[in-house]
């Protein structure tokens, strides 16, 4: 047994995908305790009857299809017109732009990538600094999550067993709270207008830029006005928008054609399937530690030394960054959550509170030093040293850990919308 471990341990340091790393692990572990490994596939057949899973291939199909469309930029030639006029103009603009697209395709390295080379050179050119420009577009790359109809929040709603509407409308302020600080920094340190030679916008520019973005601005709204309308659930929105979305971006603006449908459907469908099989290794291996007792003999270990709900949530927050930096957003949570859950129960901490919470770590862990993603995402796009990666996104991270505290102490603002609507 001890041998497999070791087995496992050093496959899981050469790279083995971590779905056979986390399955065999579970096998392991059932077989030790002299239980019946069918459960692990009785774990996985229950899984893919959650109604709410099916939303998740669909948004990832709609992300998909927008990341390699003209949406990036169609986007931020709308966003240009409308808010290229303020001090910072431009920076604000990058932050709304990848806001959006993030909360849509839900992964911060195609944000990067699919915007970092429209924004950048434009940052510079506006007379921003080398600094500046590469903090703002590496810290913005996740800075969607929050906002539906967000994979991870999805995902998270799924392990949890919580409300995936509760979780759409929780994240909203949180989100738009984090926006407006980076906003106003933003402001702050942008170029002043006569020196920075700002554009002068028309009627006829907004007019055009909406016009070409005419099609895309109400996803929103279908997501949103959808799901609390009353007109359909999570699962049916996320169809009506893969359908909206195909329709527009093959047939009105034709940005994709139809030969290359099929490699952004396997590109998708290859992503789901490692979100899907990881999950199911997850909930199996999460069966055995629920059965074994382990959160509760954590909570109790904890406990001794922690009586304070606050203490906890310091204490998690850190432990969440940690995480954060070290692995992507999906694996995190599929690995901790299960053990988490039980935990901050026992503490009284609400488990929509909770999510959001947790995926403000992880968000702010992409570019947390030394292994942040977006870190490593963004020296490869724009060729900088990681060192000049962190040191420009330093004050921005001071942002988003002043927004972390802000909504952990503070759950009224995770959870006004869900009382008043949910």
């Amino acid at each position: 047994m001890s041998f497999a471990k070791i087995l496992i341990f050093i496959l899981a340091i050469l790279g083995t995908p971590l779905f056979v790393v986390i399955s065999a692990l579970a096998l392991l572990s059932f077989y030790g305790v002299d239980i019946d490994l069918s459960v692990v596939i009785i774990e996985m057949s229950r899984l893919s009857d959650t109604p709410l899973l099916l939303s998740l291939p669909l948004f990832i199909f709609a992300g998909t299809l927008l990341a390699e469309s003209g949406t990036p930029q169609r986007l931020l030639r709308l966003s240009q017109v409308l808010l290229g006029w303020m001090p910072g103009g431009l920076a604000v603009v990058s932050l709304m732009v990848c806001a959006v697209f993030t909360a849509f395709t839900g992964a911060s390295g195609v944000t990067i990538f699919a915007l970092g080379g429209l924004l950048y050179p434009a940052l510079i050119k506006d007379r921003y600094s080398e600094r500046f420009s590469l903090g703002l577009i590496t810290s913005s790359g996740s800075l969607g999550l929050l906002f539906p109809p967000s994979l991870p929040l999805i995902l998270y709603g799924v392990i949890s067993e919580t409300r995936v509407d509760h979780l759409f409308l929780a994240g909203i302020l949180p989100g738009i709270l984090m926006l407006i600080l980076l906003v106003a920094y933003s402001m702050k340190k942008g170029p002043m207008r006569h020196s920075s030679g700002s554009i002068k916008t028309t009627f006829k520019d907004i007019i055009t830029g909406l016009k070409e973005a005419a099609w895309e601005m109400p996803l929103p709204v279908i997501v949103l006005g959808g799901i609390y309308g009353g007109i359909f659930v999570a699962g049916e929105a996320a169809a009506v928008t893969a359908l909206y979305v195909l329709f527009v971006e093959v047939f009105i603006y034709r940005d994709i054609s139809i030969t290359k449908l099929p490699r952004i459907m396997v590109q998708s469908m290859v992503l789901f399937g490692g979100i899907l099989v990881v999950l199911a290794a997850s909930m199996a291996t999460t069966n055995y530690l629920v059965d074994q007792q382990v959160p509760m003999r954590l909570f109790e270990f904890i406990r001794e030394y922690i009586s304070s709900k606050y203490t906890f949530l310091l204490l998690l927050n850190i432990f969440l960054l940690i995480v954060g930096s070290m692995l992507d957003i999906f694996s995190a949570l599929v690995l901790v959550v299960p053990i988490i859950i039980p935990i901050a129960e026992a503490y009284g901490v609400d488990l929509i509170h909770l999510g959001i919470i947790f995926l403000t770590n992880l968000q702010i862990g992409y570019c947390t030093p030394p292994v942040g993603l977006n870190l490593f995402l963004a020296s490869y796009r724009f060729d900088k040293s990681i060192v000049t990666l962190y040191r420009a996104t330093l004050p921005f991270l001071a942002l988003l850990m002043i927004t972390l505290v802000i909504i952990t102490y503070f759950p009224i603002i995770t959870l006004l919308l869900v009382n008043l609507w949910g």
